[in-house]
């Protein structure tokens, strides 16, 4: 069954992302617009660099095209975001990634992109979802490309990478110079975010860059595990900063020059006190359940106000809309900032980290030291469980239906309930458990002010599920 999460459908090349299945994914997607009115416009196809990912992109665009749904087929691989961001601009109804983001690479996936290039809503999905149901593989049209309604792009970059550069500080980042070591992880992020950094004049080496199906035998998630050999090579090469981006360009990861790993949730806090502060830019932030409670301590003693919402960029992008917010993100890496795309971005997000960098004259772990003798030390802790199918249905009663609680140490101020559990203590510390939307897997996120208390929240949750 294909069935789309948080991120879109993901699932396992071979198994579940076959051919058969894609087709029958773009023919549920072609009936679905028919039926709705919805196939008068274009739809943009891209690809991330992912095995099969090009071949599948083709058979989607395929399927569209033969029930008369024109496309425009991207040539090259590319980010999710500027593909978010084609739809935004030449305002389409729909655009599709071939990507599983920062999946293993043993997966690969579908993202459904909609109007002014947001994520699409579970509304949209749930509904897609029942079409594809609908589905057999005798209903499946297909005709081979090029042909009448299609229309390769072959580059597409500018406008892109022009509009990112039209927010930038570039004559503070030109006077800077920063020299930097960047790691693409094999993905999609490479090209944009280099022509970038050479137009104002940064120094950039690259990393593990060619395409590779297996990530060089790594997840591609920007993480301090994952992130060993840009650590090494920055300290040893006297960089200044360490970029990562995951398979699809829409996490971030930062190394610092002494080799500190720079996580989502830091980049998140500098990131919006040097919009609010150096910027002055004024508004409010957004974050998901998962993120940092520090964004809510710095944005009160700002003035402004923090606003939370479940798990789901849409959530975030949606949130920031309503209350014109600054930045809104995720710990898991992503984020954007008000005028840009309604989507995740970390080729802009690496962008306007570099001028950061360029206008505060200090390290980054310096500026971020500053605002933790300020607002307090936050230490989050992610534990991800495997657990067998059948597990799930009796862990979902126990926690979301009888609602029970492990017998933590530290009083409890609240629970909710909105996305999965999440704890929040008196002491200001939380706990969040809640099933994956793209793996097999059971989040735990803890919040305190050392790393080992935070670890006692998430092994109490562990032993309450016998994980």
């Amino acid at each position: 069954m294909i069935r789309f999460g948080t991120g879109g459908w993901r699932a396992i090349i071979g198994d579940e992302f076959t051919k058969d299945n894609i087709c029958l994914a773009a023919q549920g997607f072609a009936n679905l617009l028919h039926a709705k009115g919805l196939d008068q416009k274009k739809v943009i196809i891209g690809h991330d660099r992912r095995f099969l990912s090009d071949e599948a992109a083709n058979w989607f665009a395929e399927v569209l095209t033969a029930n008369n749904i024109a496309v425009i087929l991207m040539a090259r691989s590319m980010p999710t975001p500027m593909i978010m961001h084609y739809v935004q601009k030449h305002e389409l109804d729909f655009g599709i990634e071939i990507t599983a983001s920062h999946n293993p690479a043993a997966y690969n996936g579908i993202k459904i992109i909609v109007s002014e290039g947001r994520d699409a809503p579970i509304e949209f999905t749930a509904e897609l979802e029942s079409y594809i149901d609908k589905v057999t593989a005798s209903d499946v049209k297909s005709k081979a490309l090029p042909n009448e309604y299609s229309e390769i792009l072959r580059n597409p970059f500018n406008d892109y990478i022009d509009d990112i550069l039209a927010q930038l500080n570039i004559d503070a980042m030109r006077a800077h110079g920063a020299r930097l070591l960047f790691n693409p992880m094999h993905g999609s992020g490479m090209y944009p975010l280099m022509c970038i950094l050479y137009t104002v004049r940064c120094t950039v080496d690259p990393i593990n860059y060619n395409r590779d199906a297996y990530f060089g035998g790594m997840m591609p998630a920007p993480a301090p595990h994952s992130l060993q050999d840009l650590t090494e090579q920055v300290v040893r090469g006297g960089y200044e900063l360490g970029i990562a981006l995951d398979g699809d360009g829409d996490r971030l990861g930062i190394i610092d020059a002494d080799g500190t790993y720079i996580d989502a949730n830091k980049i998140l806090v500098m990131l919006y006190h040097y919009l609010h502060e150096y910027k002055g830019w004024k508004g409010p932030v957004v974050r998901n359940l998962a993120t940092t409670h520090m964004l809510d301590k710095l944005a009160a003693d700002l003035g402004e106000i923090c606003y939370e919402v479940p798990i789901g960029f849409k959530h975030i992008s949606a949130k920031i809309d309503e209350v014109d917010a600054i930045l809104g993100g995720e710990s898991s890496g992503g984020l954007t900032v008000r005028g840009h795309i309604h989507g995740k971005d970390s080729v802009y997000a690496a962008a306007l980290f570099v001028e950061m960098l360029s206008v505060i004259g200090m390290s980054p772990s310096a500026y971020y030291e500053t605002l933790e003798q300020k607002y307090g030390v936050h230490c989050m802790v992610e534990s991800n469980l495997s657990f067998e199918p059948a597990m799930k249905p009796a862990i979902v009663n126990q926690i979301m239906v009888e609602k029970q609680l492990p017998n933590f140490a530290e009083p409890v101020a609240r629970v909710n309930y909105e996305d999965g559990c999440k704890v929040y203590f008196e002491n200001g510390d939380f706990v969040i458990c809640r099933f994956s939307g793209t793996e097999p897997l059971l989040r735990i996120f803890a919040e305190s002010s050392t790393a080992e208390k935070a670890e006692t929240y998430i092994q109490a949750f562990r032993d309450l599920v016998a994980l």
